[in-house]
């Protein structure tokens, strides 16, 4: 195993004899067939899965004007802000439903899939390159963040291109505009999630290594590394302010927590055992490029985990997903170089589609973005459409879930007008995510509201029992429970006016 020197020219087109004799790694197969599979792949039943309650906070924030997203950003998840604006945009042009909304993060693992093939085919070669693509689309974590909307797929697609934009960069260490291109990279890592810049731990392991050759990369790499931490500098503080109350809710890691996370990663066991396996596979390979994707698929994870351990935790597995591509690179790599027929190659990935089939499947069904069931917003917004009557009113307990009136309000028809009886200021009059409820529930009741229904979580025998003890009061003083179902993880009752 030997250090790579930097090429003296850009080698990026240069025909590889290896790909010559398989024509389906031709240079735009390379990056088109794991790209297209993982777009196919990944919009297969997108709109299925009914939203999770981080979607519904898109839709809720996404729906207000560009003044108000960035009003809101201002108070709380300043580091979504971009996030929040691309989706603003596209809804306006594309609707809101579950497909629609879902789709950017789609769009984004496909171009992280052909990210992944251009990357695995500059450090390994184009076999390794198309290999570890198609790699990528098999990961069900893959699948299932293409179906969230939530940036997690921007930030795989980021980081990604800012690994690419390095090695592009590396090629040609005189060119400023190569450089140029990488600060662009991180810029767009960093408004994408700011955790994921530890991607740079990577970067810094690969320059390192080449610098030994040619030390003026280091000059391009730190000066792009400071033009891009400085652009997102104002996200960065904005965001330190509001972490206490963004994730106040992430426990400290223990070190079974750094043993589970992998599975959590690739939202499979399994896959996640045999896709390391082949990575170590991958050892025997050019020295350089496995240093360069073992610490960037491993490194930041125990970053994070180490820094977890302060005032803030910041080990959620989420928040590591960009990781993944790191991963599917050197597992790809280590696929191709144990198997060295076609035929090997497609019955090994076909081993990892029927092991990671059940994992693809159950992430499509209904309540697939919830761990173990969660609430039916459908159903409930179903019940109450059904036997709606014009004046009808509503009450959320949203001291149990804040999510409760918008999953709700997403599923019911537009036209339903239903008034919040104890919402004193929505989310939007505050510029915020949280409402603001009424200090005085007896006080927001009306006379001339005949029906209330009541949304609450649980299975509530008596559905009142579900509400603050002020609010049950007020409401048991002029209603009673005339009926209610029971979706998964929801009572929905209608109240009726006695007095």
């Amino acid at each position: 195993m030997t250090l790579l020197a930097p090429p003296a020219q850009d080698t990026s087109d240069v025909p590889d004899p290896e790909g010559e004799r398989h024509g389906w790694v031709t240079p735009v197969g390379l990056w088109l067939w794991p790209s297209m599979i993982t777009l196919i792949v990944g919009t297969y039943r997108i709109g299925q899965p009914l939203m999770g309650r981080d979607e519904l906070t898109s839709w809720d924030v996404s729906g207000r004007s560009a003044g108000q997203v960035l009003a809101t950003v201002r108070h709380v998840d300043a580091v979504l802000g971009t996030y929040y604006l691309l989706l603003h945009e596209w809804r306006t042009l594309f609707g809101d439903s579950a497909t629609a909304l879902r789709m950017p993060s789609a769009l984004a693992m496909a171009g992280a899939a052909a990210c992944v093939a251009l990357i695995g085919r500059r450090l390994f070669g184009r076999r390794a390159g198309v290999v570890g693509g198609l790699l990528f689309t098999l990961i069900p974590g893959v699948s299932r963040f293409a179906h969230e909307a939530r940036p997690y797929g921007l930030v795989m697609l980021a980081v990604a291109l800012a690994a690419l934009l390095l090695l592009r960069a590396l090629d040609r260490p005189g060119s400023p505009w190569r450089w140029a291109a990488y600060a662009l990279g991180l810029v767009a890592v960093g408004l994408s999630h700011l955790i994921a810049l530890t991607c740079l731990v990577g970067h810094l392991a690969l320059v390192a290594m080449r610098a030994r050759r040619e030390r003026r990369v280091w000059l391009g790499f730190c000066l792009a590394v400071l033009v891009g931490v400085a652009c997102v500098c104002p996200v960065v503080l904005l965001g330190r302010r509001q972490t206490v109350r963004q994730i106040w809710w992430i426990a400290k890691p223990d070190a079974w927590g750094l043993l589970d996370i992998w599975s959590q990663l690739f939202y499979s066991g399994l896959c996640a055992g045999m896709v390391v396996l082949l990575a170590l596979v991958a050892y025997r390979e050019r020295r350089d490029a496995v240093v360069f994707c073992t610490v960037s698929a491993v490194a930041p994870v125990l970053l994070i985990w180490a820094f977890s351990h302060g005032h803030i935790s910041y080990f959620y597995f989420r928040y590591m997903l960009f990781t993944l591509p790191a991963f599917a690179v050197l597992a790809g790599a280590g696929l191709a170089a144990a198997a060295r027929s076609r035929p090997v190659l497609v019955s090994a990935l076909a081993v990892l589609a029927v092991v990671t089939a059940p994992d693809q499947q159950s992430l499509r069904e209904p309540l697939g973005h919830y761990w173990a069931g969660g609430p039916d917003f459908a159903a409930a917004a179903r019940t109450i459409g059904k036997y709606y009557v014009p004046g009808d009113a509503i009450v959320y307990n949203r001291t149990q879930e804040e999510a409760l009136s918008l999953g709700v309000a997403y599923y019911l028809p537009r036209n339903l007008r239903l008034r919040d009886v104890f919402l004193a200021e929505s989310p939007v009059q505050r510029d915020d995510l949280a409402a603001v409820q009424c200090p005085e529930p007896a006080a927001c009741l009306r006379r001339d509201e005949q029906r209330i229904w009541l949304v609450v979580s649980g299975d509530e025998t008596d559905p009142l029992n579900g509400l603050p003890a002020d609010q049950a009061t007020a409401l048991r003083a002029h209603y009673r429970a005339y009926g209610a179902e029971r979706p998964s993880g929801l009572t929905v009752a209608l109240l009726v006016r006695t007095a």
